[in-house]
């Protein structure tokens, strides 16, 4: 039984492993179309834990880990920058257009859904 659940540990590791350097890939990604980039780690319940990027363009996005560990090794593997709070300067660094604010409007109080 116990070698059993050794091997169940070392397969979730493993597919932990590659998932973190998936999401480590795609932060790459974001970071080079973006002219650099820094993040900020959310729980978000059993969906798992979102990686918030925001470049230093003021472009911004998400991703989201099965888990808070595969967030942090994957932000570890990237390299960047991540901050406790998306609040401050990290907050202000992003840029939001016409889609955002009106998608925004849309849902918050009966505006365009731009859908």
């Amino acid at each position: 039984m116990a070698d059993t659940e050794q091997v169940d540990d070392s397969k979730r590791a493993a597919k932990d492993e590659r998932r973190a350097a998936k999401l480590a890939k795609e932060i790459g990604s974001f970071v080079r179309a973006h002219g650099g980039a820094e993040g900020q780690i959310a729980y978000i319940g059993q969906k798992g834990t979102r990686i918030v990027l925001v470049g230093d363009d003021g472009g911004w996005g998400d991703l989201v880990a099965p888990t808070y560990a595969v967030a942090q090794s994957a932000v570890e593997k990237a390299g960047i920058t991540v901050h406790e709070d998306f609040d401050g300067d990290f907050a202000a660094k992003v840029e939001t257009g016409p889609y955002e604010w009106t998608r925004m409007a849309g849902i918050q109080i009966g505006g365009p859904s731009n859908g």
